[in-house]
């Protein structure tokens, strides 16, 4: 039995739909039918009941769904003992892009300076995306914002740097209040569907800061660009010096306030207290207390 059936029959439950697995899957509709379709004739039962294009588990696959997830996680603990006497195998990585466009490489840097036999696959998405796919062990960690809720016993926090909101804004106007630039210059916006935009939009309602925005876009660095460009000024959190190397612009911080929205974000590591990759996990975390960039 292919191993690699059962994880894509994972998929499919997951997203309800063959064809979503299969764009996720990087596979086409007719090979996931297929596989799906050998997986049945191997199990001696049907497992998917279909209404219309979207596919749901009867009682056979929810059976298997969940012994499933728990054969997966057996078959990487199993390839992690045998490969462990060799520091080898995948680190599988979720990180949110401030922290691939900030403090991450230096991270990376040093792991792998330690750990030359071990391969880090990195997934990029927004914090609810990777806690999801941590959970459904598509993830040995994930680099992201700390959850707004109260996390399970079964997954674990590690905070590695705190985030103020700061302005930025060309080098000519550095001089100036940051918050009368918030009040007088065009904006470009931080796209209020992440949890740095929907700080930012906080904090300029609290403070009462009617703005001219100019653009709205989900790049911190595009940000910086643009403000690099003259065409006014954002409102980000501080991922550290990736925001003003090299570029002709200055991060200036909002001094004499006590806003919680301008006090900022958390950015962390979540991971499985029962993980098989916890060495590994445990030595990437002091590779980030290392950094140049501290929290």
């Amino acid at each position: 039995m292919e191993t690699s059936y059962i994880y894509n029959f994972l998929k499919v439950v997951d997203c309800g739909s063959m064809s979503e697995a299969a764009r996720q899957l990087h596979l086409s509709p007719a090979a996931i039918a297929q596989q799906m379709r050998v997986l049945e004739g191997e199990m001696g039962c049907a497992l998917l009941v279909r209404q219309g294009r979207n596919v749901r588990p009867n009682g056979a696959g929810q059976r298997l769904y969940e012994k499933g997830q728990r054969l997966l996680v057996s078959l990487h603990e199993l390839r992690d003992h045998v490969v462990s006497e060799e520091d080898a195998g995948v680190l599988r990585l979720g990180s949110v892009n401030t922290a691939l466009h900030g403090f991450l490489p230096d991270m990376l840097r040093r792991f792998t300076h330690t750990h030359p036999r071990v391969r880090v696959h990195i997934r990029t998405g927004l914090t609810p995306e990777l806690y999801t796919a941590l959970l459904q062990t598509e993830l040995d960690a994930a680099l992201c914002l700390k959850p707004a809720f109260d996390l399970p016993k079964s997954v674990l926090w590690h905070s590695l740097r705190h985030e103020p909101l700061v302005v930025l804004a060309p080098a000519a106007l550095a001089h100036r209040d940051p918050v009368e630039l918030l009040r007088t210059q065009p904006l470009v916006r931080y796209e209020r569907r992440l949890g740095g935009g929907k700080l930012a939009d906080e904090y300029l309602k609290a403070a009462g800061i009617t703005v001219q925005e100019r653009f709205e876009i989900s790049s911190v660095l595009a940000i910086a660009m643009l403000v690099e460009q003259g065409l006014g000024v954002g409102l980000v959190p501080d991922i550290g010096h990736a925001l003003t190397r090299g570029k002709s612009i200055r991060a200036l911080p909002l001094a004499h306030t006590t806003s919680r929205e301008a006090s900022g974000r958390e950015v962390g590591l979540l991971w499985m207290r029962a993980s098989a990759h916890s060495r590994w996990i445990q030595q990437f975390l002091q590779c980030a207390s290392d950094t140049s960039d501290p929290a």
